[in-house]
């Protein structure tokens, strides 16, 4: 008799064989996939296949997005818009403004016949690398001496200020930045027009606003700008802005912490000024005087016991001359002449100078 199951309930291979099977086809495509690319076409038709089915299981997503960023990208735009409106509004009410300075400006030029004294040239840089020195505040341009770089002249960007070259190579120039300590730039307030030097610091974070009196109208949030009274730097270039004053009655200087304007670590693309102060050399007529004037000073100094006039000599000097006279006069013996004569010697003694030839002294008998 036949024992074994209908064919309906016939299992086929165990459970083991065919883990085993399908484990080692797994190994096989992969293999075959990583090697060879087999699975590659096969791969892209079934993405292919699928990626409406995708398109349509993301579409409440994307819809739930877009709206989302519709709202939020109307109110960004809707809030730039209002700015831009206030801030175009603003420069042109400053660039009114400035239409009619400059005007003002040429008119008062053109009615006091002046000229135009200062030129500035601008070369492009940018910053190669940091100098080795942990404790200098100095970075090197890719632009030297043969590319018109001069030692001293200002680096800015378009915020302000940088620094200033301060040696120059062939193809290569260092500039120390306006935060180094050895670093002064002078400095004017534009609220108040006060002006004083401003320094950097060792630490190289701040700037310190230096010889401000106690008394100076200055306040946190005041803007700095280049007096130009160095001949360095030109005008009106923005360098740093106030951000605290410390006043103490022990002390004549307050003591105000700024920082800079413009990026002074961050800055990559630079501008080294070529400054020129054309102002007019002195006439030769007050150079000649003036030196007429050294040379009298001078041999006044190296002369101190001619005599002067008693008026414009001050009371030490008159009174050493007159001690001088009468030991003279002591030490000196003088024969014997009438009263009036003897009066009229000493008149002479303590006169200032010589009196001219042929002229008598008054009250001398004749």
């Amino acid at each position: 008799m036949d024992y074994s199951p209908p064919p309906l309930f016939k299992q086929g291979p165990s459970a083991i064989v065919r883990l085993i099977f399908f484990v080692l086809l797994a190994l096989v495509l992969l293999v075959s996939d990583a090697r060879f690319k087999t699975l590659e076409i096969m791969r892209g038709i079934i993405g292919a296949s699928l990626y409406p089915l995708q398109r349509a299981a993301l579409v409440p997503r994307d819809m739930f997005m877009g709206a989302a960023d519709l709202a939020v990208t109307s109110a960004t735009l809707r809030n730039a818009n209002d700015t831009l409106r206030a801030k175009n509004l603003q420069l042109s009410l400053q660039a009114h403004d400035a239409t009619q300075v400059e005007a003002e400006n040429a008119h008062l030029r053109d009615l006091l016949q002046l000229s135009q004294r200062t030129t500035t040239q601008a070369i492009p840089a940018e910053i190669q690398y940091d100098t080795r020195d942990p404790f200098t505040q100095k970075v090197v341009i890719g632009r030297g001496s043969r590319q018109g770089i001069k030692e001293g002249s200002p680096v800015v960007n378009e915020d302000g200020v940088i620094g200033q070259v301060t040696r120059v190579f062939p193809l290569q120039a260092e500039v120390t930045l306006l935060t180094d300590k050895d670093q002064a730039v002078p400095v004017q307030i534009v609220r108040t027009g006060l002006r004083s030097v401003i320094y950097g610091t060792p630490k190289g974070d701040s700037l310190d606003l230096r010889f401000v009196p106690t008394s100076a109208d200055v306040l946190a949030g005041d803007e700095l700008i280049t007096s130009g009274l160095d001949g360095i730097y030109p005008p009106g270039l923005p360098v740093a802005k106030v951000v605290r004053v410390d006043k103490q009655a022990d002390t004549a200087f307050a003591r105000v912490v700024c920082v800079p304007v413009a990026p002074v670590r961050g800055a990559r693309q630079l501008l080294v000024l070529h400054y020129e102060n054309d102002v007019p050399p002195r006439p030769e007529a007050a150079e000649a005087a003036n030196a007429d004037k050294d040379a009298k000073a001078e041999k006044t100094a190296q002369t101190p016991n001619k005599a002067e006039p008693v008026a414009d000599q001050p009371i030490s000097k008159v009174a050493k001359a007159l001690a001088g006279s009468q030991a003279a006069i002591e030490r000196k013996p003088t024969p014997a002449v009438p009263a009036t004569d003897k009066t009229a010697q000493a008149a002479q003694a303590a006169a200032p100078k010589a009196p001219a030839a042929g002229a008598k002294p008054r009250g001398a008998q004749p």
